[in-house]
Parts: structure tokens; sequence; C-alpha cells
């Protein structure tokens, strides 16, 4: 795949002007690639909202909340409670999937309309902070795996660079080099991630549009949800409620969107790639059908996802044969996999940036930097 094209002389040897007019033409070119497909999937129809699939989607999880809320408050002191707890965490998870979507503008024409369903859906229900998720995920989707520009591959807990690995010491040194195999374990923990930089964004960030709507919010769903629990089940089984439901949604949550970006192809911070390549190249689509639809909340689609950020997920399985179809005749590589398979590639890749041996930049994206 040839990013830029150089234009030479009768001599052989590149001419001056050629050679500054080709990467302008390569840019047009791209640029214009890019239009053509969104120009298939707008005459297609697949850009409108589809807001009653999505009121449908909303109609289903509140009776499947109401259920789950009445299994809590009729079952009493039975250990069947903490089925119960992995339930709320399921349904915990699918609200995050909708409050996602109408972040994307997806649900509704209305962009208010799709700030406040996002608002409401994810400090109400979710307990995250609407204001944290759309600065995170909005700088996620215009850098996906660049270094120093995408925060969801700096270094934390975990490290995507070999570079970052090389830098531990002490205990992180050594969980970095097993980081692949903890992964699933660390998940455990990721709810209780998300609802605390959900509460430090309402309380330390600078500019917050409707900090007290989403303080307020927040400290019904984080605060009122667990004194309740405690309150219809006691102290002990309330708290072993409240453990499987954290660990049910935040494995849940880490899996669904792990399997889409992590051992995919990292772009240096500096490097200059087309809206449609950098998309596609970092992007890894999970198969499984309709049922994985419903699983990954349309996040199986990552690669549409990521060229189209405001189309309906109810749309992009829709719109993936035009984007395959487009990406082949381009010689774009477009990666699918099995969402077991998926989960190998991550666990191997993070095993390999921790002991140091991964290469990020081994992929038919960045040969060509290498040879600039």
């Amino acid at each position: 795949m040839t990013m830029t094209q150089r234009t030479e002389s009768t001599t052989g040897a590149p001419s001056s002007s050629a050679a500054s007019a080709a990467p302008a033409r390569a840019r047009n070119r791209q640029t214009n690639e890019f239009f053509e497909l969104s120009q298939q999937a707008k005459e297609a129809g697949l850009m409108d909202a589809r807001p009653g699939v999505y009121i449908g989607r909303c109609i289903v999880l509140v009776a499947a909340f109401a259920l789950a809320g009445t299994l809590l408050a009729t079952l009493g002191q039975s250990w069947w409670q903490l089925a119960v707890a992995a339930l709320f965490g399921v349904l915990f998870t699918q609200a995050a999937f909708l409050s996602h979507d109408g972040a994307h503008q997806q649900v509704f024409a209305s962009g208010r309309h799709n700030e406040w369903f996002a608002r409401i859906t994810g400090n109400l229900i979710v307990g995250l902070s609407y204001g944290w998720w759309t600065k995170k995920h909005g700088k996620h989707h215009a850098h996906p795996n660049t270094i120093g520009k995408d925060g969801d591959i700096a270094p934390g807990a975990l490290v995507f660079v070999p570079e970052d690995a090389a830098e531990r010491t002490g205990f992180m040194r050594w969980l970095a080099k097993r980081q692949g195999w903890l992964f699933f374990p660390l998940l455990t923990l990721f709810a209780l991630v998300l609802h605390y930089s959900a509460a430090e964004t309402i309380i330390r960030a600078k500019k917050l549009k409707h900090r007290k709507a989403e303080a307020a919010m927040l400290i019904v769903r984080v605060i009122g949800f667990p004194l309740l629990v405690i309150l219809l089940l006691g102290p002990g089984l309330g708290a072993a409620f409240l453990a499987v439901q954290l660990v049910v949604f935040g494995v849940y949550m880490g899996a669904s969107f792990a399997p889409n970006h992590k051992g995919m192809p990292v772009i240096p911070k500096d490097a200059e790639v087309d809206f449609l390549r950098r998309q596609v190249l970092t992007s890894r689509n999970i198969r499984g059908g309709r049922l994985m639809d419903w699983a990954m909340g349309g996040l199986n689609y990552q690669i549409e996802h990521h060229v189209f950020p405001r189309m309906a997920s109810p749309n992009l399985h829709k719109v993936q044969p035009m984007v395959k179809q487009f990406c082949a005749e381009r010689g774009i590589p477009y990666t699918e996999a099995g969402l077991v398979e998926s989960y190998g590639i991550v666990i191997r890749y993070l095993n390999e940036v921790g002991l140091g041996h991964a290469d990020p930049m081994e992929c038919p994206l960045t040969a060509q930097y290498r040879a600039r």
C-alpha cells in the first residue's frame, strides 16, 4: 500500500516540483475516496437516524431493569441474589452501549436530544460522566491507536507500546511482563475505575457543562443504588451483591471494548495518515452475527463505526459489505476475527509489549515510514 507517490523525470530522478506536488495529489485522492464511500452510504439511506429502533431497545431495557428490580426486592436473603447482581451488571453495560450511541449523535436527529439522552443514561443508569466520556472518547476517534494522542493506549495499569514498558520499575515492571495474562483479572476492577473517573471529572474538571445535573444523577447511581441494595439485603449479602455486579459490569465493559483496537497497528504521533486508512487499519471487527451485535452493542462493527461514527449502530451491519468491498478494491487491509481469537491476539500482544518484544510498527501502513 502506498500512501504517497513520487513523480520522476525522464532521467529517473524526481523533479522538485513533482516531488512537492505528489503528496498533495495523494491527499486529494484519499479525501475523494472517503467522500465517495460516504456518498454511497448516504445514498443507501444508512446515515439516517433510527429513533424507532432505539426506542424499542429502551423499552426492552426498562422492562429488564424492572424485572431485575422486582427480583432484588422480592427474593429476600437468598444467594440467588448474586444471579440478580450479575443481571444488573449486564444491564448496566447494555445501558452504556445506548449512552455511547447517544454521545455519537446516533439516536435522534436533534443534537440536544442526543446529548441529554447520553448524559442521563450515562450518569443516572451507568454511573459514568458524560463530560468525561465525550472528551476521552472524542480524542480516541480522532486519533485511534496514535501514540501521545489516543488516551486509550496511554500508559496506566497496562502499557501498550514497548517504550512505556521499558520505563517501568519494581512491581509495575513485574506486572507489565505478565500483563496479558492479568488482563481479564484486572478488568474486575474496571467498573470502580470508571466510577472514580466520573466522580473525579465532576469534582475537578475546570470546564464541564451541566456539572450540577451530572453530579446529582451520579450521586443517585453510585451512592443511592448501593445504599438501596444494603438496606434490602443487609451488609453481608449486600456487599456480595455489589461485588458481583461490579465485577460483571467491569469485565463485560472491558471485554466489549478491548478486542476492537488492542493488538492492532499503533501509529507514531507525527505520522500523516488519511482519515479512512487511519480508522480502518487500527480497528478490528468481531465476527458472530446478530447475537454478537446485541452482546457488543454494535461495537463488533468497529471499522464501520470508526469510519461513520454518527451512523446508527443498527445500520452498521448493512454498511459493512460496502466498506469491506471498498477497502478490498483499494488494497486497504480490513481485519476481522472471532471473539475468542481476538482475545488471544490481545493477550499475546500485551505480553509481548510487557516483555519488550512487540513491534507496534509492524504493519503494511508503517513499513513506508521506515523507508522514508
